[in-house]
C-alpha cells in the first residue's frame, strides 16, 4: 500500500512538470558591488575672497554623488511619515532656503514653533545650528527634523527601509559613500549626504554688494550713507554720520558672528520668564536666556517675515524695533541702547541691505529640485 503511494506521488509530480513550470523569483540580491564607486571630489568656488575657510568633516568629504545624494534626500518627502512634506517644504529656494512663515508647518499642517532660518552660507556656522544652537554640525542637525512631531513626523528605522527597498536610492548611497549592500544604508549616511547638500549652499559673488567690493559697481549715494552707518565706518571722522550699530552683530562677510544675541523682542523682568529661551533652554546658563542665533543678512530681502518667531513682517519693522532700542530685559544687548536715525537714515540703512540681495543664488539650477 506504501509503495502504491509513493508511485502515484511520483506519477503526479511527472504529470505536473510536463505542464508550464511555476514562476520562481529567486530571493533578492542585495549586492550592490556591480556598480561602480569613484567618487569625484568636489572643491566649492567661494564667492568672496573674504570668506573664512569652509571647515569640512574628516568622514564626511565633498563629492559629487554625495551632494546629488543629499539633493534628493532634502527634496523628497519620503523621509515624512505620509510622504507630503520634505526638508525643502520648510527651506525654499526662491526664500533663500526659508518658508517666508512666521512658523513653519510640518505633516499635516501642524504648526511649529519657530520661523525657519534661512540656509544661505549655512556651512559657515560654526558655533551651533538652530536658533538655539542645540547641535554642532550639520550631519547632526540633519537628524533631527524627520523624527520631531512638528515636522515630518517619521521614524529613522522605517525611513531606511523606504530607501533600502527603493529603486533609486540604494545606488546613489554605493556611489557617494561606497557601501556594498543595501543593508548598509543607515541615517548617518543619510544626514552625511544631506550636510552636504546643504555645504554647497554658498552665495554667488553677484549681489551688488560683492560686485561693488569687487570694482564692478558702485553704491547711490543713499546705500553709502546705509554702508557707513551700518559699519560705523567714518564714525569719529564724521560726527554726522550716526552709529547703527548693526556691524557688532552681522559683519562682513558673512554678515552674522554666528553668535546669540538677545534683541530686546519682549519686555522681561527676569531671564525665566521667556516663553521662549533660546539658547539659555539649551545651556541652562542664565546668562543665555532670551538668546537666539544671529541670522545672515545676505539675502535680507527673501527672507521675511523676521525674527524667530516672525514678528516683523517687513524690513521697514525691523529697523524701526532697533531703532526704538527694543524693550528691556537683563540679557538685551547693551547696542540697541545708541541708535538714533532719523527717517532719512532708515531709508539709508535699508537701502545698503537691498545691495546684499543675491537673486544668482535663489535660481542656481544646482540648488534646484531634482525631481
Amino acid at each position: 500500500m506504501r509503495i502504491n503511494s509513493w508511485i502515484y506521488l511520483v506519477s503526479l509530480l511527472l504529470l505536473w512538470s510536463c505542464d508550464d513550470e511555476p514562476i520562481v523569483t529567486p530571493p533578492a540580491d542585495d549586492s550592490l558591488e556591480d556598480i561602480a564607486y569613484d567618487p569625484q571630489a568636489v572643491i566649492l568656488d567661494i564667492g568672496n575672497p573674504l570668506f573664512p575657510i569652509l571647515e569640512i568633516p574628516d568622514d564626511n568629504p565633498l563629492t559629487v554623488e554625495g551632494i546629488d545624494l543629499g539633493r534628493h534626500l532634502f527634496f523628497d518627502p519620503i523621509l515624512s511619515i505620509d510622504s507630503t512634506t520634505s526638508c525643502a517644504s520648510c527651506h525654499l529656494q526662491q526664500g533663500s532656503f526659508t518658508d517666508n512663515k512666521a512658523f513653519s508647518n510640518g505633516v499635516g499642517g501642524i504648526e511649529g514653533k519657530r520661523s525657519s532660518m534661512s540656509l544661505l552660507n549655512v556651512g559657515f556656522n560654526n558655533r551651533g545650528l538652530f536658533w538655539d544652537g542645540r547641535v554642532m554640525t550639520l550631519e547632526e542637525q540633519a537628524l533631527l527634523p524627520i523624527e520631531d512631531p512638528l515636522e515630518l513626523q517619521h521614524q529613522w528605522p522605517d525611513v531606511i527601509e523606504d530607501l533600502i527597498n527603493h529603486e533609486q536610492y540604494p545606488e546613489k548611497f554605493r556611489k557617494a559613500f561606497g557601501i556594498t549592500n543595501k543593508s548598509e544604508i543607515t541615517k548617518e549616511l543619510a544626514a552625511k549626504a544631506i550636510a552636504q547638500f546643504e555645504r554647497s549652499l554658498i552665495s554667488s559673488k553677484e549681489s551688488r554688494f560683492d560686485r561693488i567690493l569687487m570694482g564692478l559697481d558702485v553704491f547711490s549715494d543713499e546705500e553709502r550713507l546705509g554702508f557707513e552707518m551700518f559699519t560705523d565706518f567714518y564714525q569719529g571722522n564724521n560726527p554726522d554720520i550716526p552709529d547703527a550699530q548693526c556691524f557688532h552683530c552681522h559683519d562682513q562677510p558673512l554678515f552674522t558672528n554666528n553668535d546669540y544675541e538677545n534683541n530686546g523682542l519682549d519686555f522681561i523682568i527676569s531671564v525665566d520668564d521667556f516663553i521662549d529661551q533660546g539658547l539659555g533652554g539649551i545651556t541652562g546658563i542664565q546668562g543665555d536666556k532670551g538668546r537666539f542665533r544671529v541670522p545672515t543678512l545676505r539675502n535680507i530681502e527673501f527672507t521675511a517675515p523676521y525674527m524667530h518667531d516672525g514678528r516683523f513682517e517687513t524690513l521697514d519693522e525691523v529697523i524701526d524695533h532697533y531703532v526704538s532700542g527694543g524693550f528691556y530685559s537683563p540679557t538685551k544687548s547693551a547696542f540697541l541702547d545708541s541708535i538714533n536715525l532719523d527717517n532719512t537714515q532708515k531709508q539709508a540703512l535699508k537701502a545698503f541691505l537691498l545691495t546684499l540681495s543675491d537673486q544668482k543664488f535663489l535660481e542656481n539650477p544646482d540648488f534646484s529640485n531634482p525631481f
